[in-house]
């Protein structure tokens, strides 16, 4: 478990801090949730257990200790103290001046800890117009342009799935890792910095780029692609099914197996861009080669043609997939008051000489409060008059 060791403590709130924490988890980090006495806003989205404890507190919290603490108040922030002082990370993806209220910049935490990370995230940075301002995932969707670009042109569309969210995350544990390296050669810690609205834009760069040195104002166009074809979602006789048609020799393939040999020497489709540009036509001979077929059928005829393809499937019918049970993905828990068993789906990566920790279920409220406050040195008479004092 390559981070057997180090210790993680986590202010982190909803996906963009708590899912760069579980990241370092799942590879043997000792990861310190810090919640209101109550517990956070964040634990009871999408409830599925009888605390209230919802789906995305499962999937972000996983193997992760839990302490309830008020961290602005005075005894609040001297187990903040505490807790800094033995820290290799704290993260925290809060807004800078909120980080300076709460003590928990980089100034103040390296003046305790000269050895501390800071991992954070915000919505903007810390610099210019917009940094004072608050933001989610969809706002990073709309100002990196891919909601102008996903949808129709009269209706555009958010993804449902917050993938600027997870991106941050996952760029600000590559910064975790980059700094806990450069820690083991200068002795010293620094601040990894992220936001939503660079990790979006870094996603989208290709778009940018096209847009910048082609000149070209492309509009939505639906679930095609712009460049390439047919790269689209067509009905099939019981369902949905999904092409993506990349490259000369898969177009080929593809021409093939519909029908349409002529189409590989014809101009209007001689490069991917250009099936991307007229890729109308291309979507239309699809659908009517899949409109008589069952999903399961054209799947099987386009795996044999080797045809990039897959059903489009519910929430429901994803995890049930044999591939998925084959790649041992969903590593399942038990969480108290769970309305069945938690099918978690931890870092899906594999790395041949080291492994993961067992899986673990994500805390209950303040679970963990005791023993983590006997670790940074308080006795059982301390501990209750913290909590008497409704400080955990």
């Amino acid at each position: 478990m390559p981070l057997r060791g180090i210790k993680v403590v986590d202010f982190g709130r909803y996906i963009a801090g708590p899912y760069c924490a579980a990241l370092l988890a799942d590879y043997g980090a000792d990861v310190i949730r810090i919640e209101a006495p109550g517990g956070n806003d964040d634990r009871f989205t999408v409830p599925v257990a009888e605390d209230g404890s919802g789906a995305m507190f499962m999937q972000m919290n996983r193997a992760k200790r839990c302490l309830t603490l008020k961290p602005g108040s005075p005894e609040g922030r001297e187990i903040v103290r505490r807790l800094i002082e033995t820290a290799d990370v704290v993260v925290a993806n809060l807004p800078h001046d909120a980080l300076v209220k709460l003590g928990l910049d980089y100034d103040s935490l390296s003046a305790i800890n000269p050895r501390v990370i800071l991992a954070t995230a915000s919505a903007f940075g810390s610099e210019g117009p917009l940094a004072g301002r608050v933001g989610f995932d969809a706002v990073g969707q709309a100002m990196s342009g891919t909601v102008h670009l996903t949808g129709t042109p009269d209706q555009p569309y958010r993804a449902q799935v917050n993938y600027v969210d997870f991106g941050t995350a996952l760029h600000c544990a590559f910064g975790v890792m980059l700094a806990l390296r450069e820690r083991e050669t200068t002795g010293k810690g620094q601040c990894v910095s992220g936001s939503l609205l660079g990790t979006a834009l870094a996603l989208s760069n290709a778009l940018t780029i096209d847009h910048a040195l082609n000149g070209i104002d492309r509009q939505p166009i639906g679930n095609r692609s712009f460049s390439s074809g047919p790269t689209d979602v067509f009905r099939t006789r019981d369902g949905w099914i999904l092409t993506q048609i990349v490259g000369a020799p898969i177009f080929a393939r593809w021409c093939k197996l519909v029908g349409r040999r002529e189409l590989v020497d014809d101009p209007l489709y001689a490069s991917d861009i250009l099936r991307g540009d007229n890729g109308e036509e291309l979507s239309a001979i699809m659908q009517r080669w899949c409109i008589e077929r069952t999903s399961e059928d054209a799947i099987a005829e386009l795996a044999e043609a080797c045809v990039p393809a897959a059903p489009v499937l519910r929430a429901g019918e994803a995890l049930a997939q044999p591939q998925v049970a084959a790649m041992g993905l969903v590593e399942p828990v038990d969480y108290p008051g769970a309305h069945g068993v938690v099918p978690v789906i931890r870092a899906p990566i594999h790395l041949s000489g080291s492994r993961k920790v067992g899986p673990g279920r994500a805390p209950q409220i303040g679970e963990h409060s005791d023993a983590i406050l006997a670790e940074l040195g308080y006795n059982a008479e301390a501990i209750a008059g913290l909590r008497a004092a409704k400080v955990i």
